[in-house]
């Protein structure tokens, strides 16, 4: 049995506390596209064809160009991603993978990434990788297809 996402009488309505967090996250002072880039990435890497289908949709219409999302899982090599969203997906990538390598989030990673975001705008990019990582765990759990929506 899926877990309720919106309360009932005998529980917390977990629904309502998710959407706070989204709240803080977009209200973080980072850019939309930004934020989709990173929640796409995290769920290509965790294999939420959900997450990565609902992403792809989100981040094209936030402005992301095809071309982005075409070659997101190969950022690294693009030129089309800035300093900026490169510093943001490697943290994404060092947070989602850190089963692969101790210490994954490096001083340097981190220090990269608050080059170009101030305190506040590295809160709402570490909440966006763990509400996304939390949400590609469920929907792998429970085999959520792809072209699912929530509402």
């Amino acid at each position: 049995m899926a877990p309720r996402i919106h309360g009932s009488s005998s529980g917390p309505d977990i629904g309502a506390g998710v959407q706070e967090i989204f709240k803080a996250v977009y209200g973080g002072g980072v850019p939309r596209e930004v934020l989709e880039l990173v929640h796409l990435r995290a769920s290509q890497i965790n294999g939420c064809s959900a997450c990565t289908d609902a992403g792809a949709t989100s981040a094209a219409e936030a402005g992301v160009s095809t071309e982005k999302l075409l070659t997101l899982a190969a950022w690294y090599e693009d030129p089309r991603f800035d300093d900026a969203e490169r510093a943001a997906l490697a943290l994404t990538e060092a947070m989602t993978r850190l089963a692969d390598r101790p210490g994954a989030v490096t001083d340097e990673i981190w220090a990269e990434a608050a080059e170009h975001y101030d305190e506040r705008q590295l809160g709402a990019l570490v909440l966006m990788v763990a509400i996304t990582n939390f949400f590609n765990r469920i929907n792998t759990a429970f085999r959520v297809p792809a072209g699912t929506r929530w509402g």
